[in-house]
């Protein structure tokens, strides 16, 4: 059984994360997920969407940047499973949590509006 240590930081990754996000980068952003990642997205009134496919991926990332670009880092926390990441939008303040595999890309990321209040 392999019990490995990670080779890479979480928390940079979903600082990396954020940049790009801030930056507009969807290149960068795309980069930085795993060819089989999935996102749930719960930021849509209520409903969450699932994206699992890279062409779903772009368009879902092109809206994103589009219509709820990201603002200043809220909080960042380590999780069990990887690292969580709050930051402002125009919709308010959104939490992420990411999941990463061995490489330290994105393999699965559930976002959702925060129950914090920006500072």
């Amino acid at each position: 059984m392999w019990v490995g240590i990670m080779r890479f930081d979480p928390m940079a990754v979903a600082i990396d994360w954020l940049d790009a996000y801030r930056a507009g980068d969807i290149e960068a952003i795309l980069e930085m997920f795993a060819e089989d990642a999935v996102v749930h997205c719960g930021c849509c009134g209520g409903r969450v969407k699932t994206i699992t496919s890279r062409e779903a991926l772009r368009a879902y990332w092109v809206d994103r940047l589009r219509e709820y670009p990201a603002g200043t880092l809220d909080d960042l926390n380590p999780s069990r499973d990887g690292t969580i990441v709050s930051y402002v939008t125009s919709a308010g303040v959104m939490s992420a949590l990411f999941a990463f595999d061995a490489a330290g890309r994105i393999k699965e990321l559930d976002c959702n509006p925060s129950h914090q209040t920006a500072t």
